[in-house]
């Protein structure tokens, strides 16, 4: 009996050591500490009378981060709208071009890629607009080498040999081709197994050519070398959007805790996250709904949101509130 009542004593002390749970859980790997432009390109709105976002897909800055592409599906703009990185308005071009506007990569040299998963084509331009490449066929849904279903995103090879497509929403592949556009080969199917994808919808390569490959509605990021063989995969970062990974191989995503969650809220509870390269490991998470992210040069982040914003974070966090009746500290720092 005396064993018993001493290890209730011991069970109860224990239990009231622990902390009080709160509301709120932890940013993964601690919060990244960026504060937010919300409405990049309209404030202040620099661009001609009349020209207003639709829904953004895609958004991506070039090598020297001082333009940034927005790739947008409203009809009271040109598709493709370019910045400077204040936000003042520069250029557009692709009306009447793209069925429905998806993924968008600017690659070393400066040219325009896009994917357009509404007439299932991949096209390169250069930085004012002039048409460079198109693979596939407008309009025309197949799975050879001369074709897409609804590609969703491409990434480049670090020696500048390659690009590879994902390829996508109605197809579950993912295809090679050299960077004039010649088929070099494919990889993946229907399914959940290893190599196998349900809606590819992003992809990105590190400096050593391993290729990552967000499987979103299979909820995991599968890893690849650069001719399709399995590596490993990571089933813990829910189902990615897009995947971004730095010339320093820093790995970026925008990303939600599961495939439903993000069918269900369109994209609004979605996390940036930093993850470590080698292990997968969340470095640190932020808020922000998103359908895409670009890690500029510069140190800041722009994300293309289905709410018909592009986000512009930058790194900074404020010490108190922004009006004389809001100045309080966080709590953290009283």
């Amino acid at each position: 009996m005396l064993r018993f009542s001493i290890c209730a004593i011991l069970l109860a002390a224990a239990a009231s050591a622990q902390p009080t749970p709160k509301g709120w859980y932890p940013h993964e790997g601690g919060l990244l500490k960026y504060r937010v432009n919300i409405r990049f390109g309209e404030e202040p709105d620099t661009m001609p009378d009349g020209f207003k976002f639709g829904r953004v897909s895609a958004v991506a800055t070039n090598r020297e981060a001082t333009e940034v592409y927005v790739f947008q599906r409203g009809k009271k703009a040109d598709p493709i709208v370019v910045f400077d990185t204040k936000g003042k308005y520069l250029r557009s071009w692709g009306k009447g071009i793209f069925g429905n506007p998806h993924g968008m990569r600017v690659d070393k040299a400066g040219n325009v890629w896009v994917t357009d998963n509404g007439d299932h084509q991949v096209m390169k331009f250069d930085r004012n607009g002039k048409l460079l490449l198109t693979l596939g066929i407008k309009g025309k849904a197949a799975t050879d080498n001369k074709t897409f279903n609804r590609p969703t995103d491409l990434a480049f090879s670090p020696d500048g040999k390659f690009f590879y497509v994902s390829d996508g929403y109605g197809n579950s592949r993912v295809v090679k081709f050299t960077m004039d556009g010649k088929y070099v080969m494919d990889w993946g199917k229907k399914g959940k197994g290893p190599g196998e994808f349900n809606t590819p919808h992003s992809i990105a390569i590190d400096s050593k050519g391993t290729v990552y490959v967000s499987d979103r509605e299979n909820n995991r990021i599968q890893i690849f070398d650069a001719n399709g063989k399995f590596l490993r995969q990571w089933d813990t970062l829910g189902a990615t959007q897009n995947l971004f990974i730095t010339p320093k191989d820093e790995m970026w995503m925008i990303t939600h805790r599961n495939n439903i969650e993000n069918l269900t809220y369109d994209t609004l509870a979605g996390r940036i996250m930093k993850i470590e390269l080698a292990t997968g490991k969340v470095l640190g998470a932020m808020e922000s709904p998103g359908h895409w992210l670009d890690a500029a040069t510069n140190g800041e982040i722009y994300i293309g949101s289905l709410t018909g914003n592009v986000f512009r974070w930058y790194p900074g966090w404020l010490d108190r509130g922004l009006g004389e009746t809001e100045g309080l500290t966080p709590a953290n720092q009283r």
